[in-house]
């Protein structure tokens, strides 16, 4: 199913920021309605996928998510063969790891087995699709593919290509704040104006319900770029190398406990907050 949908998705999306993961993992357990529910684990962004996939089937499993098992999509692994489609339609969460996101959709894109995700998202309230590092920048529409320090700020030195298309009109960025990659999502925004940039902090992530409300949590800072009022984009003016251009960017920064609505993009207020303002 598109996830053009006029639909909300009534799935759950889990997305962080890449480092030290026992706190996700953790997490996603509590989320299972029962602890034993098939856990699928794809480890396709991995060059050492049986290894990484070896490690997180033991987390799992010592957390009480007994039936978490590495689903291996690869060269000799097709995404679309039986076996593998047949476990997706009975997994209660797909858990994407990091490493390279393009190989994600390199073996995804186009394939039977996107579109069951797509469609079990859209239509399943119990089920949960999770990624780390680069299985959460892969989950948008778009995604960030290259772009590092000050050449992320001239044109060519940043690249986006298509994500799994599960959240449109957003771009998922990580290790965002350890690895400096604000000028690249702000310069992804000039090429993609419709979106919003979601950089997430190592350690930190978002808890997204209906493909519209994301729950901050975790020990970091998520950072929110805004880019629907930009003005002066020069993107299309200048030459490769030239430094890129735009005003009007709005920027937020969000901790634990805070709910960005994806649509408005507005932060309502908490409880907490709104004790303080009633003070003033």
């Amino acid at each position: 199913m598109s996830h053009t949908s006029a639909a909300p998705p009534l799935g759950t999306l889990v997305a962080l920021g890449g480092g030290d993961d026992d706190a996700l993992l953790a997490l996603l357990c509590d989320l299972l309605p029962k602890p034993g529910l098939p856990v699928e684990i794809i480890t396709v962004a991995s060059r050492d996928d049986t290894r990484s996939a070896r490690a997180y089937e033991r987390a799992l499993h010592e957390l009480g998510c007994t039936g978490a098992r590495h689903l291996r999509i690869s060269e000799h692994h097709p995404a679309d063969a039986p076996d593998t489609l047949r476990r997706l339609r009975r997994a209660s969460l797909v858990f994407f790891s990091g490493g390279d996101q393009e190989r994600i959709t390199d073996f995804l894109l186009g394939t039977e087995f996107l579109r069951v995700l797509q469609e079990r998202y859209q239509q399943e309230p119990e089920f949960i699709i999770a990624g780390t590092s680069a299985g959460a920048a892969v989950m948008p529409e778009y995604m960030v593919v290259q772009g590092y320090g000050w050449r992320a700020l001239r044109k060519g030195g940043m690249l986006t290509s298509h994500g799994l298309g599960l959240l449109p009109r957003l771009l998922i960025d990580q290790h965002f704040v350890e690895r400096g990659r604000f000028g690249r999502l702000a310069h992804a925004l000039l090429a993609h104006p419709m979106c919003l940039g979601v950089g997430l902090a190592e350690e930190t992530g978002v808890i997204i319900r209906q493909g519209r409300y994301a729950e901050v949590f975790g020990d970091g800072v998520v950072m929110v770029v805004d880019g629907r009022h930009l003005q002066g984009n020069n993107l299309g003016r200048i030459g490769r190398g030239e430094p890129v251009s735009g005003q009007n960017f709005i920027v937020h920064l969000l901790v634990a406990g805070q709910v960005l609505d994806l649509h408005s993009r507005q932060i309502p207020a908490t409880t907490e907050e709104e004790t303080e303002a009633t003070k003033r």
